[in-house]
C-alpha cells in the first residue's frame, strides 16, 4: 500500500460510532482515534469518523459540539444527532452517512490502538479476497469479577483463520463487533444491520458468512473491549440466552441443509440440561437428533423427548454422521473436539455450537 491512500480528497475509511449517553467515556474514544499512527503494515489512512449520536439525554453532543469547535480531529469528525431509535436505526444511520469504501465499526466505550486503522486497512487492500477484517482485543475489565467475559475474549482472540471463524460462528458471533473494518460493499451486496430479537452483530456476521462472506482476524489486540456495567449483553433481551439459541437454529439449519449430507438427521455430543436448552430451537426447524452421546453413566440409557442418549462408543465411524459438539463446560466441548479428531472424524464433520 502506497501514501497515496492516506492523502485522498475523500476518506478511505469511515469510522462508524454510536454513542448513547456516553459523555463520560466518549472523549478517551475520540483521542484513540486522534491518536492513530503509522502501523509496521502501513500508513495512517485518510479517515472520518461518523459518530451518531443516539437522541441522547447527558453532555454527549456538547461534548462532540466541542471536539469540532476546537478541531481537535479536524475535518474528519462528523457528528449526527437523532431521535433516540436504537443501536441498529443508528449504525444503519451513520453506514448511510459514511463516504468511505471501507467501514470501521467502534463503540463510544471502547479505545483504538494506535495503529489499528492503518493495520486493517493494509490487511484489506493487500488481500483483496478479504472481505471484513477483524482483529484481537484486550480485555478491558477486572477478570476476577468478570471471569465468563474474560473467556469470551480469550476465545475471540484464538478464532483467526477464515476457517476458524466460520467453523465457530454458531457457537457464539466470532469476532468483535468493535473491531472490524469491512468494504463497503458487503453492505450493498448482502445488507446492512437487521432489528428484531437477536443481537445485530452476530446476525448480520451469521447473514454474510453463509452468503460467502470471507473474514480474518489480525493477530495484534488494536481495541480495548470494555467490561461497562452498561454492556447491553447484561440487560437487553436481545442478547439474552434464549435470543441467541433462537438465532442460532435459524442459521444453523440453513447451513446443515446445505452441508450436511445425512440431514435431516445429526448427533448431539451433550446430553445435559443446557445442550438441550441451546438446541431446543432448532429441532423447530427441520434437523431431527439422532441420538445424544455423554459420558456421564446416569444420562446414559436414558432418552429426551424419545431420543436415545448413548455413550461415544454409539457415535458411528467417521464419515457416517453429522455431529454437534454442544458441550458448554469450560473444556468440555475442546475435550470433545480432540476425542472426535483423534476418532477420525473431519473439521467439516462436526460442529461445536
Amino acid at each position: 500500500m502506497n501514501s497515496s491512500l492516506s492523502s485522498a480528497a475523500t476518506p478511505l475509511v469511515s469510522v462508524v460510532l454510536p454513542a448513547w449517553n456516553a459523555a463520560h467515556t466518549l472523549g478517551a474514544a475520540l483521542q484513540s482515534l486522534l491518536d492513530q499512527r503509522p502501523s509496521p503494515h502501513g500508513p495512517v489512512p485518510e479517515f472520518e469518523v461518523v459518530v451518531v449520536d443516539d437522541g441522547s439525554a447527558d453532555d454527549t453532543r456538547q461534548l462532540l459540539e466541542h471536539w469540532r469547535s476546537a478541531h481537535l480531529l479536524g475535518n474528519r469528525l462528523r457528528p449526527l444527532y437523532l431521535p433516540h431509535g436504537g443501536i441498529v436505526a443508528a449504525l444503519n444511520a451513520g453506514l448511510v452517512a459514511a463516504r468511505g469504501p471501507l467501514v470501521a465499526r467502534m463503540d463510544a466505550d471502547d479505545t483504538a490502538h494506535p495503529h489499528r486503522l492503518a493495520s486493517q486497512t493494509a490487511h484489506l487492500y493487500g488481500n483483496e479476497h478479504i472481505d471484513l477484517s477483524a482483529t484481537c482485543v484486550a480485555f478491558g475489565g477486572d477478570r476476577e469479577l468478570a471471569h465468563g467475559f474474560a473467556h469470551f475474549v480469550d476465545w475471540h482472540n484464538s478464532q483467526l483463520s477464515h476457517e476458524q471463524i466460520s467453523r465457530a460462528r454458531f457457537r457464539d458471533t466470532p469476532v468483535c463487533h468493535t473491531s472490524v473494518m469491512f468494504r463497503r460493499q458487503c453492505v450493498e451486496k448482502w445488507g446492512a444491520y437487521c432489528d428484531g430479537d437477536f443481537a445485530e452483530d452476530w446476525e448480520i456476521w451469521l447473514r454474510w458468512l453463509h452468503q460467502g462472506a470471507v473474514m480474518e482476524k489480525l493477530p495484534e489486540q488494536m481495541l480495548v473491549w470494555n467490561d461497562a456495567p452498561t454492556r447491553a449483553t447484561r440487560a437487553d433481551r436481545r442478547y439474552a440466552r434464549e435470543a441467541c439459541d433462537r438465532l442460532r437454529a435459524v442459521w444453523l439449519a440453513r447451513w446443515l441443509e446445505q452441508n450436511n449430507p445425512f440431514h435431516p438427521h445429526v448427533w448431539v455430543v451433550g446430553g445435559g440440561r443446557v445442550a438441550r436448552q441451546r438446541l431446543a430451537p432448532l429441532w423447530g426447524h427441520g434437523p431431527i437428533p439422532a441420538a445424544y452421546i455423554d459420558i456421564d453413566p446416569h444420562k446414559i440409557g436414558n432418552r429426551i423427548r424419545g431420543v436415545a442418549v448413548m455413550g461415544r462408543s454409539a457415535l458411528p465411524p467417521a464419515g457416517q454422521c453429522c455431529i454437534l459438539n454442544a458441550l458448554t463446560a469450560h473444556g468440555a466441548a475442546e475435550e470433545a473436539s480432540q476425542w472426535l479428531t483423534e476418532a477420525g472424524h473431519q473439521p467439516g464433520q462436526f460442529l461445536i455450537v
